[in-house]
């Protein structure tokens, strides 16, 4: 339970947040976006965007994965920003490579969602990395909502990107 709450405003606190990461709010889920999404176009450049398809759903992969480490892992480093997030084009994904990417970001995610249900996680202490020199204080709270934020923010990019694919 968080320090300093009553066990109900823990409670609602928890099931807002996981809301936030499991329901629409403001925004779209992935799951929402990739039925139907043109897999065989993730790879197709859309003019004036820097990125693909395949490429923002890595980094929505990646940078949820950074996060779950970040909190669980002791011995974490933060990878070197913009390029330890971002998978360049060396090389054309596949089908494959799509659902594989969308498979482990569930699978973080929920692994995610066990953390916040967990009720020894409290919400408002520094997550193990949060506490050390430099680091900002990261809160599991903090956390969670970054989550959720960066989320919304790409699946939203991927609703755009699959509108403005060039017609066939």
């Amino acid at each position: 339970m968080t320090a300093g709450m009553t066990e109900a405003a823990d409670a609602a606190l928890r099931a807002h947040v996981r809301a936030l990461l499991t329901e629409r709010q403001a925004h779209l889920m992935l799951d929402d976006v990739l039925e139907g999404f043109p897999v065989e176009r993730i790879n197709d450049p859309v003019e004036g965007v820097p990125y693909s398809a395949w490429e923002v759903l890595w980094h929505l992969r990646f940078t949820q994965r950074d996060i779950l480490n970040l909190v669980r892992d002791e011995e974490y480093a933060e990878p070197e920003w913009p390029e330890g997030y971002w998978p360049g084009r060396a090389r054309e994904a596949t089908p494959e490579d799509w659902h594989a990417e969308a498979h482990a970001f569930r699978e973080d995610l929920g692994t995610l969602l066990a953390l916040l249900d967990d009720p020894s996680t409290d919400l408002l202490a520094p997550v193990p990395n949060g506490a050390k020199p430099g680091a900002g204080g990261q809160t599991w709270l903090r956390e969670f909502l970054l989550v959720a934020d960066h989320n919304a923010y790409h699946v939203g990019q991927l609703v755009l990107l699959g509108r403005a694919l060039p017609g066939e």
